[in-house]
């Protein structure tokens, strides 16, 4: 680890490879969990159509589009976490699904829609809005993290 030379001083050398460390283990949970949610909904896309369904925002095409897409992209991005490649890429895109993810979430917070918010196990015990609401917000802090805690040395095409 190139970070950890002595030479500059012991401690400096310590908090270099801590935050490293702690970006490399908050990368591959999140990638982990981003590759779940998209495999649980790949496994099952009409539930997660009626899922979408629930939130009243996309028209009835839109809801399947929307199921047999987005599971893809999440399971994608969390492939890519995982193997630390395009991570910056992939972190963008992850931070872009949660922001519209926190916004439907609101959106049915204020409605006062009482819905499953279809993030995870199709069919499972339900999640609220608010809990799913405040899970996002976790997500979005330690996909933040990782983005600015993440080096990369990777050829950038766009």
């Amino acid at each position: 680890m190139e970070g950890c030379r002595l030479s500059g001083g012991g401690r400096e050398a310590v908090r270099y490879g801590t935050k490293e460390l702690m970006t490399t283990v908050l990368r591959l949970l999140l990638g982990g969990v981003f590759l779940y949610a998209g495999i649980t909904k790949i496994a099952a896309p009409t539930v997660f159509a009626g899922s979408l369904a629930a939130y009243k925002i996309l028209p009835y095409f839109g809801n399947y589009l929307v199921a047999s897409i987005l599971p893809w992209v999440e399971a994608l991005c969390g492939l890519l976490l995982i193997a630390g490649y395009r991570v910056k890429a992939a972190v963008s895109l992850i931070i872009a699904l949660n922001i519209v993810f926190m916004a439907a979430l609101a959106s049915t917070i204020i409605r006062g829609l009482d819905i499953d918010c279809g993030c995870f196990r199709q069919g499972g015990e339900k999640t609220s809005a608010w809990t799913a609401l405040l899970r996002d917000v976790a997500f979005l802090i330690t996909a933040v993290v990782v983005m600015t805690g993440t080096k990369t040395k990777e050829k950038k095409f766009f």
